[in-house]
C-alpha cells in the first residue's frame, strides 16, 4: 500500500470519495492512503452517511484529511474495520503526543472532553472501498462544538506523518499474519 502527503491544500467537499480520485488526482495507482490539509464543507448531494443528511452539516475551516481506496473486493464491514484501526491510530498517536484533555473514541470519532475532534466515513464504490477520516486542526466554521489539534498543541503534517506511517505498518503487518499461518489440520502428524 502506497501512503503519501500531500503538500498542496486542497479543498475537501465529499467528491473525492469515489473510485480512482487517488489515481486521477495524483497518480496512484492501487491501494492508497493519502493525507492534505484543507477545509472542509460537504453538500448533501456529496454526504455518505444517511444520517448526516438533514443535520447540522459537516464543515470545518481548517481539517487535516486522510482518503484511502483499497481495491480488494473487500466487503463494507472491512472497510468499516480498518476505519476503526485509522481512527484508533490517531487516538494513539494524540496519546503518545500528550493531548492536554483524554482522547476518547466512540465508534470511528474521537473526541477530546466534549469536543467532537474528527469526522469519518467508510463506503464502497464498484471496484474499491473508500475512507475518509478527517481531524480539526481549528475550530473555525464547524457547525457543532468541537475539539481541535491547535488546543493540543499536535503539529498538523508530524501528526499526517506519524498516522500514515503506522497505518502502511499495519496493513503490511496484516498481509504477514494472513501468510504465515497453516490451516488447522494442515501440520504434518505421524
Amino acid at each position: 500500500m502506497i501512503t503519501r502527503w500531500i503538500d498542496e491544500p486542497l479543498d475537501y467537499d465529499g467528491s473525492q470519495l469515489r473510485a480512482h480520485w487517488i489515481l486521477q488526482t495524483f497518480g496512484i495507482v492501487g491501494d492508497a492512503l493519502v493525507a492534505f490539509r484543507g477545509p472542509c464543507s460537504v453538500s448533501g448531494e456529496e454526504m455518505a452517511d444517511l444520517e448526516d443528511l438533514g443535520g447540522p452539516g459537516i464543515a470545518g475551516s481548517d481539517m487535516l484529511h486522510f482518503l484511502w481506496e483499497r481495491f480488494d473486493d473487500a466487503p463494507l464491514r472491512e472497510a468499516i474495520l480498518r476505519q476503526r484501526l485509522l481512527t484508533c491510530v490517531a487516538a494513539d498517536v494524540l496519546r503518545e503526543r500528550g493531548a492536554p484533555v483524554p482522547v476518547r473514541r466512540d465508534g470511528d470519532d474521537l473526541f477530546l472532553g466534549e469536543g467532537k475532534l474528527s469526522i469519518s466515513i467508510a463506503t464502497r464504490s464498484s471496484v474499491s472501498t473508500l475512507l475518509h477520516f478527517a481531524v480539526n486542526i481549528s475550530n473555525e466554521g464547524t457547525p457543532v462544538r468541537t475539539a481541535c489539534l491547535a488546543e493540543s498543541g499536535v503539529e498538523p503534517v508530524e501528526f499526517a506523518g506519524a498516522i500514515l506511517d503506522r497505518i502502511a505498518r499495519e496493513e503490511e503487518s496484516m498481509r504477514l499474519a494472513r501468510a504465515k499461518v497453516r490451516a488447522k489440520g494442515e501440520a504434518h502428524r505421524p
